[in-house]
């Protein structure tokens, strides 16, 4: 390959990279320096509080953007894949199981985050146009014209995403280089005009603004200035799309661009002085003829900063239905593209908190104080796995100082988010809590259910080998299926549950010519697909391990042929002959999918849980009514299948006897 091509895919990889990642942290200056500033009652000399300000701003994205994520959470990837669930695979061992607490705890909160994001941007954009003049055109001031266009926005972002976004996201990259531009063009006008705001690279301000009697927020101040960095955990989660090498190779554009429009902010600020609440001080910085592009290119930099979220959301999601951690749904695959998926229940549900996020709060000013404070927990649980990373691959010495270092640096930022609190924050930890109930639930539910019935509902398969292979042979009993598949859950010690069992030696014994016991289990990485197989010593029963990294769509029906017919090839299988049929050479007949589901009528009866366990489980079992079936999730909607139901305990019934009272009609000799 010539130079010439080399530049040019790094060119196309740098662009490409610029709009799947840095859409959040992008879009920041739209609204940071707005809240800091309108956050100090000070407005006597503004000069040493902007200095120090974005002094405080440049810092925390130098540690906590570029040390802590671009330099040392970039090497945490699994096979190439970043993000809270995918380290959280990486680390995780059977002497860390707790470590499944602190990745449901940061993933629910950026989650609860990433909601407000959609809302906070677009607005922040659109309220540029507000009391502007464009020659003869004169744009209204208030919510009544910000609002409305919003929600116009909003709705066609998330109505596009059913469609997929594949041909439009080649369009992302060129607009964010234009965008970062941009921003770093117009900031570095106002700094040539200014250029004491220079000094801001120093960090002596940045710790002197924090004690300073000018400041009148004190270490507060530190809420408005984490908004600069919200998008670095976002940075993380998408190095699987882009590759770490490329984020290497654009930040630092990115960074420059930021700071540059920053300090321009700022610039103006010393020398104009405004004060009040309701400042815009990102299109303040633009000369009026420039403004209508400024709002067009933040609008536009702000719907991909929301698309960006929302697929972040859906791949989120999807990562934690394939860990067990979140309820099953339905996601479609729009295009072929890789990591291009739609989740409905997600996106609507996404739209419905920005309308509603938008109606409640209805300007930008307002929604800040909701927006950034459960981020600061999903970089301290992020902070916690990375400690167990750095723990496992050098000294525990470095990793105590990292967790110190940035676990103190996250934690001062989260106490002073706390204080948006009563002023709009309750919203964001609101839906956190309601997003981890539903994994709590969900996940606990089900392992304090399989640990309470272990003993009493399980039965060995090995027991009951024997008669499989005998009814399998037996021409008295009606074939059902010439191969008959249960997803079930097979131990090492060959156990499963009893209702299986039961299922296919009960009153009806159901005969096919070769039982499948397929078991299914996560990879090693994202993108494993691998299986192994168990015969027990017969042709008649085949126990299947299917291992699928989370990233890997579950076509089961597709998996399950594809074994049977190399077993088949291999000799491992006795080939089925078809005497009907379009394809006639092929070696297996028909399958048929027997799927159960859990169901109670009296949790209560139970006597043997506590309190706490029949809540958990009753939770989850609430939930699971209302999830996607497993007939649809496994994609098996063409296939022949049976949904069983079963309970979820197999108690035994209180043995009472009867009497009996009298003999009717007794037959005569």
């Amino acid at each position: 390959m010539t130079n010439k091509k080399k530049s040019k895919l790094k060119y196309a990889a740098f662009l490409i990279t610029l709009g799947i990642v840095y859409g959040d942290i992008g879009t920041s200056p739209l609204y940071t320096m707005n809240a800091i500033i309108a956050g100090n009652t000070n407005t006597d000399n503004q000069k040493p509080l902007v200095i120090g300000s974005i002094s405080l701003v440049f810092w925390t994205l130098m540690l906590i953007t570029t040390i802590k994520y671009v330099l040392i959470a970039l090497k945490a990837d699994h096979h190439g894949e970043g993000g809270i669930f995918s380290l959280y695979s990486r680390v995780r061992t059977k002497k860390t199981k707790w470590l499944i607490l602190p990745a449901m705890i940061g993933g629910a909160a950026l989650l609860a985050d990433g909601a407000l994001t959609p809302a906070v941007t677009v607005t922040s954009a659109v309220e540029g146009l507000a009391g502007q003049d464009f020659g003869p055109l004169t744009f209204p001031t208030g919510t009544k014209f910000v609002v409305p266009v919003v929600l116009a926005i909003l709705f066609f972002v998330f109505s596009l995403q059913r469609k997929g976004t594949t041909k439009i996201g080649r369009l992302f990259g060129p607009l964010m280089f234009i965008w970062f531009t941009f921003i770093g063009l117009f900031g570095l006008l106002q700094i040539i005009q200014y250029p004491a705001v220079l000094a801001a690279f120093s960090p002596v301000y940045a710790v002197q603004t924090l004690f300073s009697s000018y400041n009148s927020q004190g270490i507060l101040i530190l809420g408005s200035i984490f908004l600069a960095t919200t998008g670095a955990e976002a940075l993380y989660s998408d190095m699987g799309h882009v590759g770490k090498h490329n984020i290497y190779l654009s930040w630092p554009f990115v960074y420059s661009m930021l700071i540059l429009n920053y300090m321009g902010q700022g610039a103006w600020v010393i020398m104009n002085q405004p004060s009040g609440t309701n400042l815009n001080l990102f299109f303040d910085i633009l000369p009026n003829q420039w403004r209508i592009v400024g709002v067009i290119l933040s609008t536009i930099a702000a719907v991909i900063a929301s698309q960006a979220l929302i697929t972040g959301a859906f791949t989120l999601v999807s990562e934690a239905i394939s860990l067990k951690i979140m309820p099953r749904l339905r996601i479609t695959y729009p295009t072929t593209a890789r990591g291009q998926m739609y989740i409905a229940f997600v996106n609507w549900l996404l739209f419905a908190v920005g309308i509603f996020v938008v109606l409640f709060f209805k300007t930008s000013h307002h929604m800040e104080s909701a927006y950034g404070l459960a981020i600061t927990v999903t970089m301290l649980m992020t902070t916690l796995l990375l400690f167990e990373f750095i723990r496992g691959m050098s000294k525990l010495s470095y990793a105590v100082i990292f967790a110190a270092t940035f676990g103190s640096l996250e934690t001062l930022f989260l106490v002073a988010s706390l204080v948006k609190f009563v002023h709009g924050g309750y919203f964001t930890v609101i839906l956190l809590i309601l997003i981890l109930s539903v994994m709590v639930f969900w996940y606990y539910g089900n392992k304090r259910r399989e640990a309470l019935s272990f003993n009493n509902d399980y039965l060995s398969l090995k027991d009951y080998r024997n008669q499989l292979v005998k009814l399998s042979q037996d021409s008295d009993e009606p074939l059902m299926a010439n191969n008959l598949v249960y997803l079930v859950n097979i131990h090492d010690d060959y156990t499963l549950k009893k209702s299986v069992i039961y299922s296919l030696l009960g009153a009806r014994p159901k005969r096919a010519k070769v039982y499948w016991f397929v078991t299914i289990r996560e990879g090693r990485n994202p993108y494993e697909k691998s299986y192994s197989i168990d015969q027990m010593g017969t042709k008649n029963i085949v126990r299947v391990v299917l291992y699928l990294g989370f990233k890997v769509n579950p076509e089961l029906e597709y998996f399950i042929r594809q074994i049977a017919k190399t077993l088949v090839r291999e000799g491992y299988l006795e080939p089925q002959k078809v005497r009907y049929g379009l394809d006639m050479k092929r070696s297996m007949g028909d399958f048929k999918y027997i799927l159960t589901n859990n169901y109670y009528t009296d949790l209560e009866a139970v006597t043997h849980i506590s309190s706490w366990d029949r809540f958990l489980i009753a939770g989850r079992v609430l939930l699971q009514s209302h999830s996607v079936n497993l007939r649809s999730f496994y994609r098996l909607r063409f296939s022949d299948t049976v949904e069983e139901v079963v309970p979820l305990f197999m108690e035994k019934p209180q043995a009472s006897k009867l009497e009996r009272i009298e003999v009717i009609n007794e037959p005569s000799e």
